[in-house]
């Protein structure tokens, strides 16, 4: 087996926030591995340098105003048509139409993390489909998975046709080698991988466990600030591109495809991650989500949770989003008389929570790193009871700090219907609902 791997000359020079990566929200970048691989002035040579063939990889349609036109031309090795027939792989713990899975209660529901695997499971066989809505055949909607892994993808590859991949790493860093180069991802940071790029994911810890949203809708983007101003919340140069980086291998390799909610599989004589160089907006990026500059009321009450607004897909509806990927990070409560966690509330949106670290502020116990929870729409959800009673009673004259967690929430404005394997595992918490029923009625009409 022949194996050569090189490592970017950049184009042109910008900065770079950490080695090996280019900075910015869904810039136009320009890279390349070996000096000269990209063309001067044109997309589709008729013979492109070093015998690299020429491919564009597009994410929106052609037609899409520029503003909202997503696309890449890459220059490699082989044409990413070169392989052998699909096949199909069972796949029944994955799930991309939501019209077939179960009635959805209006519960409030809560999962512990899964456990990890106890025989050998790559990242690709270790994701289990939690809940969702719409469906990846109508390009609408998302999928949330969990992911459980204790093997490094060998000689496997894979990318899905149905959505862009928002992948929360909560145990185990995660070294994923893509087309378009290589991301490097921990607990605390964040990956996309967009639809169609295909990718392997290796654990330099031996483990991985985290979340995935799988993004049906329009692509992620980064939300309008408005009376916030230009600065605040996620800002563009903390999101990291990597350089163009390839392999030339040949050999026996496989190549999985999820589309439509199945695994397909596909002999392929050479690695697929062997683009030479690259350009255009349409790449995977990563995000450290400690670079979230938190927003907050600094007088009484606090705003609405948008304020912790990282990414969002927006819908066809001006202010209405398909997806919001909020987090809930480490930050100062200072408002005074005020409640100070999120207050109980119903609302028209459906939430799924996660947490990758620590307590989160609203709940005591029982919500633990790794594990989830679901209050869909207009299910009363807030602080327990533990959680109420203190924060009631505290000294809100000075600020306290909300430290050593990270908690986040793909919020969505459809109902998010969870699976059958969702509703009937061992993980799910079957009293949940009692940290509400401590609640004490303080109601006395002769006292204000």
């Amino acid at each position: 087996m022949d194996t050569q791997t090189r490592t970017p000359n950049t184009v042109s020079s910008r900065l770079e926030i950490e080695p090996g990566y280019l900075s910015g929200f869904a810039n136009e970048f320009a890279t390349e591995a070996l000096p000269g691989a990209l063309p001067e002035g044109r997309n589709s040579p008729q013979r492109a340098a070093y015998g690299l063939y020429a491919e564009q990889l597009s994410g929106t349609a052609f037609t899409a105003p520029r503003g909202h036109n997503r696309r890449s031309w890459l220059y490699r090795i082989r044409p990413a048509a070169v392989h052998k027939p699909f096949t199909q792989l069972p796949s029944d713990r994955l799930v991309a139409n939501f019209a077939e899975v179960p009635p959805t209660p209006p519960n409030q529901l809560r999962w512990d993390a899964l456990p990890m695997p106890t025989v050998l499971t790559d990242f690709v066989d270790g994701w289990v489909t939690m809940a969702g809505n719409g469906s990846a055949e109508a390009m609408n909607g998302c999928a949330i998975h969990l992911y459980a892994a204790n093997r490094s993808m060998k000689d496997r590859f894979f990318y899905s046709a149905d959505g862009e991949l928002l992948i929360v790493p909560q145990e185990g860093r995660l070294h994923i080698a893509t087309e378009m180069g290589q991301l490097d991802v921990e607990p605390f940071e964040i990956a996309v991988i967009p639809r169609g790029v295909r990718f392997a994911v290796s654990l330099p810890d031996g483990i991985a466990r985290g979340y995935i949203c799988e993004n049906f809708g329009a692509l992620l983007r980064l939300p309008d600030l408005g009376p916030i101003g230009s600065n605040g919340l996620a800002n563009p140069r903390d999101f990291l591109t990597p350089h163009a980086a390839y392999e030339d291998r040949e050999g026996d390799f496989e190549l999985v495809a999820k589309m439509n909610g199945n695994l397909w599989r596909a002999d392929i004589g050479h690695s697929p991650l062997d683009v030479v160089a690259w350009h255009g907006n349409y790449a995977p990026y990563k995000y450290d989500l400690r670079r979230f500059n938190t927003i907050g009321s600094i007088s009484f009450d606090h705003p609405d949770p948008s304020i912790f607004l990282v990414l969002q897909s927006q819908s066809d509806t001006p202010g209405v989003d398909t997806i919001d990927f909020v987090i809930f990070p480490p930050r100062w409560l200072a408002a005074e008389d005020t409640f100070r966690p999120p207050w109980f509330h119903r609302n028209v949106a459906s939430e799924f929570m996660g947490l990758v670290h620590g307590v989160y502020d609203a709940k005591a116990e029982g919500f633990v790193p790794g594990g989830a929870s679901l209050h869909n729409c207009m299910s009363g959800h807030g602080p327990d009871a533990d959680t109420f009673e203190k924060a009631s009673h505290s000294d809100t004259s000075t600020p306290k700090k909300v430290g050593d967690t990270m908690a986040f929430m793909f919020e969505t404005r459809t109902l998010i219907k969870p699976t059958r394997f969702a509703l009937e595992t061992a993980q799910l918490q079957a009293h949940y609902y009692e940290c509400w029923q401590g609640l004490k009625k303080h109601f006395n009409p002769e006292q204000r």
